[in-house]
């Protein structure tokens, strides 16, 4: 027999190569070219091309499986987690990655799976005992001061659920209770980290939650005991567990289910901006109905002031004061008027005494003649004898004379 070194290799072949080889083996076999397979449906996905991948299994194996869309199209029941179905199709090689595949063409149900038959069982009786009624949900607050965390310390969904609080709602903050999310030990390891979040940290919400898996992956999720004590938690949850169309008991016994940790995240926490959307609004609205309500207040205070001003004594003083000011001027008018009559009488008068007075006369001319013995004033020169001394008042002086002949006349 040849013996070939470990530094001598020969008939070496590529990755290719290999891969094209079992390709070929697994194609040339008439069996494993039309073949029927009997498991449970596990790792089931449809993306958006419309095929189906999913691991067929049983309490020993798994094998991989493709089924096109062409040929899911025709199927008369929807694949799920769980289902136990019978599959026929061809064994193959997906080169890319050197796995070993069955290519589906045709499913059929073979009854339900025994961990999918356990969900059912588990979920009716806790459904009986009303621990998924919707009047059990309680809301989840607007603006949690802390959140606690109950996943694995290691796993991505941690960091997701982290990132997604600190980019919305940097202000709260979160307590991570650690447990395992899969294996024997993390039901009871679940338990007990939302037994110390409620005993110790008392949040306001709490996340529970891991990333996606097969159902035996997600089983921990519906153990009993995990959803008693999530019905029974003080702090409402929000279960997050797996992908969009993952269900788990959990996700019953929460007060909210969202399709993802991070959708978990967003669901607990309020949006920063539009925090500071709504705050500058209120602020706005308060600051316009402020200066309405100033407003209205400068309007009432002015109403009353004015009021008060009509009933004080400031203001009957002020209307006193004004009724005095009227009177003094009306009286000042007549005064006035008073006095310029009185002032054009006296005016008339003084015309008329100087127009009467004798020594106005005189100016003219005239004199005045009196009786020296007893100063009568002689009006009838009849009455004065011949040689009798009288007084003449002229206008500048006075004049004694005699009396040489009297000629009397006529009145």
């Amino acid at each position: 027999m040849e013996q070939y070194t470990l530094f001598e290799p020969k008939n070496v072949l590529r990755v290719s190569d290999l891969t094209t080889y079992l390709r070929q083996l697994l194609e040339s076999d008439e069996i494993l070219q039309d073949v029927w397979v009997e498991g449970e449906i596990s790792n089931f996905s449809r993306p958006s091309s419309g095929h189906l991948y999913f691991t067929l299994k049983d309490s020993e194996a798994a094998v991989r499986c493709v089924m096109w869309r062409n040929a899911a199209q025709n199927l008369a029941f929807a694949p799920r987690e769980g289902l136990a179905v019978q599959v026929h199709g061809s064994m193959g090689v997906y080169e890319v990655s050197g796995q070993v595949q069955l290519y589906v063409d045709t499913m059929k149900a073979a009854g339900e799976g025994a961990l999918y038959q356990e969900f059912l069982r588990l979920k009716a009786k806790l459904e009986a005992e009303g621990l998924f009624d919707p009047e059990r949900k309680r809301p989840i607050p607007a603006l949690p001061k802390t959140i606690g965390i109950v996943t694995s310390p290691t796993g991505a969904a941690l960091q997701d659920m982290l990132d997604t609080i600190r980019r919305r709602y940097p202000i709260s903050e979160v307590a991570l209770s650690p447990a395992s999310v899969q294996g024997i030990d993390a039901p009871r390891e679940i338990v007990s980290a939302l037994t110390r979040l409620n005993r110790m940290v008392h949040p306001d919400v709490i996340l529970i939650g891991r990333g996606g898996g097969s159902i035996e992956d997600l089983w921990a999720f519906n153990d009993e005991a995990v959803v008693r004590a999530v019905a029974a938690s003080p702090a409402p949850i929000i279960s997050g567990v797996g992908h969009e169309t993952d269900f788990t008991l959990t996700d019953f016994a929460a007060d909210r289910r969202a399709p993802t940790p991070t959708a978990a995240a967003e669901m607990a926490t309020p949006d920063r901006d539009d925090l500071l959307t709504t705050i500058t609004e209120t602020a706005n609205r308060h600051a316009l109905l402020l200066r309405e309500i100033l407003t209205d207040l400068r309007w009432e205070t002015g109403q009353l002031q004015s009021t008060l001003d009509r009933l004080s004594p400031k203001h009957s003083v002020d209307t006193y004061r004004q009724r005095l000011d009227e009177v003094t001027s009306r009286l000042d008018k007549a005064v006035r008027h008073r006095l310029d009559r009185a002032a054009l009488h006296l005016e008339h008068t003084s015309r008329s005494l100087k127009g009467l007075n004798p020594h106005a006369v005189l100016n003219r001319g005239y004199a005045i003649v009196t009786r020296k013995e007893d100063g009568q004033v002689v009006k009838d020169a009849g009455k004065i004898k011949q040689e009798e001394t009288i007084h003449i008042r002229v206008s500048r002086g006075e004049l004694d004379a005699r009396v040489i002949e009297t000629r009397p006349g006529g009145s």
